[in-house]
């Protein structure tokens, strides 16, 4: 397989989809979206990614051996915006980066930053191998400045692999100003929501490792029996591991997951099986991302089971984070990189994976919670 880079422009995407490579291994075809919006489909042997090269890199589907991995929502397709809530119903976004988490009384950000939905000004294309063996790859790239404030350069990626149902997602942030800059990120993965499925984690399913989120943000109507229900799983979170229990996740509920085990060689591992055996997946590294947080909602407005988004810290806001010592200072001229894997595993992958993940070890990365 010959290495290359192409890189994108606007004008390149259309109403009619473009075929802009077609191999026995990998295929990538540019097309609007009937709102206009860029999007870029990678493609291997066992399913394909469609991403918004030009708004936040967003994944906005994502399907595997015939499995739609994303949430449900009303959204059929991205609208052009900058507002998050005004698009909402991708599979991925990128969550940061000055700031992330809903927005507390004390704050004035967006919901979960920056970054979501934000313009990017290049894209590329790229093919090549590494390690890992050959993979197809895009590429998008935004500077961040304002004046007097901070200055930074965003690099977000997602990596295929030719027989792989799994995929990377990266983030690198460089600081491009003299002194330093706050740094919130989180992968925010919106899967799909699986009534039949059980959650698999590397801790255990009790109030120490797997804690609920007690704030109410603002976009969630608090009903006095809603809280009861926080209060009840906060106290005993076990009746969550498996997904039947629909009432539970209406309105949603949030947890932080705590004191985590990694596998012998590193990762960190989550599963969401489903019935017929099959499994989502995210694994990532806890010196990137010292946090995890789950997020669960089934309604007729969403239906998403966010089992495991590694973080640089919670979801409380900017204000409330950086009063629990959360929010990160990125130096002057440094550059900060997270990789994220995730996706879909057959019954046969997704065995092999859960043994992975439960002959783990205690992280001393994360020792303790935060």
């Amino acid at each position: 397989m010959h290495s290359f880079d192409v890189s994108l422009s606007p004008d390149q995407f259309g109403a009619t989809r473009r075929c802009l490579i077609d191999s026995d291994v990998f295929g990538v075809e540019l097309f609007r979206y009937a709102t206009g919006v860029p999007a870029v489909r990678l493609k291997n042997a066992r399913g394909f990614l469609e991403v918004l090269p030009y708004c936040g890199q967003m994944i906005w589907s994502a399907r595997f051996d015939g499995v739609d991995l994303a949430m449900g929502s009303p959204f059929r397709a991205p609208r052009p915006t900058r507002d998050l809530l005004a698009t909402y119903g991708c599979f991925l976004y990128h969550s940061g980066i000055l700031r992330n988490g809903n927005p507390g009384p004390d704050d004035d950000h967006a919901l979960h930053g920056e970054m979501p939905c934000a313009p990017m000004e290049k894209a590329k294309v790229s093919m090549g191998a590494d390690d890992g063996g050959p993979y197809l790859e895009l590429t998008s790239e935004c500077e961040y400045l304002r004046g007097f404030g901070d200055h930074y350069l965003a690099r977000p990626a997602v990596r295929l692999r030719p027989e792989s149902a799994c995929f990377e997602v990266r983030m690198a942030v460089r600081n491009l100003g003299r002194e330093p800059m706050d740094l919130m990120y989180m992968c925010h993965a919106n899967f799909a929501f699986h009534p039949d499925a059980r959650l698999i984690q590397p801790a255990a399913f009790d109030a120490s490792h797997t804690a609920i989120r007690a704030s109410v943000p603002a976009i969630v109507e608090a009903s006095p029996e809603y809280l009861q229900r926080l209060a009840a799983l906060g106290r005993d979170p076990s009746a969550t591991e498996t997904l039947d229990r629909l009432r539970l996740f209406d309105p949603e509920v949030v947890f932080y997951l705590r004191q985590l085990r990694e596998s012998s060689d590193g990762l960190t591992r989550f599963m969401m099986r489903r019935a017929d055996g099959s499994a989502s997946c995210v694994r990532y590294r806890q010196r990137e991302f010292p946090h995890a947080i789950r997020w669960l909602l089934n309604n007729s407005r969403a239906q998403v089971a966010g089992f495991a988004m590694p973080a640089t810290c919670e979801v409380e806001g900017y204000a409330a984070e950086r009063k629990k010592g959360n929010v990160r200072q990125l130096a002057g001229g440094a550059t900060a990189e997270f990789s994220v894997e995730l996706g879909h595993l057959t019954q046969v992958e997704a065995a092999a994976e859960e043994r992975m993940l439960r002959d783990g070890r205690r992280s001393d990365a994360e020792g303790v919670s935060r």
